[in-house]
């Protein structure tokens, strides 16, 4: 079954630039009956896992179709552009360089994988640093309108594919140790844990808890959401993508610890 007309985005473009609406300028251009989606375009600069777990996140909830991600460190490079077909009738398009797997995961698996290489679908010439442009936007708009996947480029094998993995959690004496993973524009903080690795370690919804963050030491509650502590408290919570997160009601708990992407974080509880 061909997908449905529609071609979401994930990048790491930014809105200063013209790049998110070039791209979807050569979609409409190619394919003028496919509608795009702009899933975000804030990913931080070069962050393959930001791009990774946002894509992951996002596709369960967008409509199936093409969904193309760019953010590609490696553009120009010897790294493959792929499409990857999933369980779900849906199509991924970007760099192999571990940006889709998950997303692939998510969607009931990845089931086939091709390279694009065939340069007749490409905008001419190549610019060599912007494959967003010249290479994925012309191809995943020719899917969406109804191009079979093998005529992109030969398979390749699910096997040989890149996968970023999340780093793991560190568990010592019932403190769970963490690291942060993306911070929303709301400042809230997710981390590479799981909802059940807080229950693991004794730390239930309820439970009073110190989180060591940065140079400082917080008083924070495992709680459902954000008021259910206090305007100004910290609150480790069950974000809505699945993992653990933390937050100050009514402000940045990224402010408010100096934290960033990547930085560890202790959770204990009291």
């Amino acid at each position: 079954m061909a997908p449905a007309p529609v071609v979401t985005l994930v990048t790491d473009f930014g809105l200063r630039d013209e790049f998110a609406g070039v791209v979807e300028g050569v979609i409409v251009r190619t394919a003028p009956r496919v509608r795009v989606v702009h899933v975000t375009h804030g990913i931080n600069p070069t962050d393959v896992l930001g791009g990774m777990l946002a894509l992951a996140s996002a596709v369960p909830y967008l409509p199936d179709g093409v969904h193309l991600a760019v953010v590609d460190p490696g553009v120009g490079s010897e790294r493959r552009a792929l499409v990857v077909a999933t369980g779900r009738e849906a199509l991924l398009v970007g760099p192999d360089n571990g940006l889709l797997l998950p997303a692939a995961d998510a969607l009931g698996g990845a089931t086939r994988a091709w390279t694009i290489d065939n340069a007749d679908l490409y905008l001419q010439p190549v610019a060599p640093t912007f494959h967003g442009r010249d290479v994925f936007a012309p191809v995943a708009a020719r899917l969406a309108d109804g191009l079979a996947p093998e005529e992109v480029g030969p398979p390749v094998d699910l096997a040989d594919l890149v996968r970023v993995e999340v780093p793991p959690i560190v568990v010592r004496d019932r403190v769970l140790q963490a690291r942060v993973l993306l911070v929303d524009r709301f400042g809230n903080m997710g981390l590479n844990a799981r909802p059940g690795d807080l229950d693991d370690v004794g730390i239930a919804v309820g439970t009073d808890v110190e989180v060591t963050a940065g140079e400082g030491r917080f008083l924070a509650r495992r709680a459902r959401t954000f008021t259910d502590v206090r305007y100004g408290d910290m609150v480790v919570y069950d974000d809505a993508s699945g993992w653990v997160g933390i937050a100050v009601n009514g402000s940045s708990a990224a402010a408010a610890t100096g934290v960033a992407t990547g930085d560890a974080i202790e959770i204990e509880s009291r």
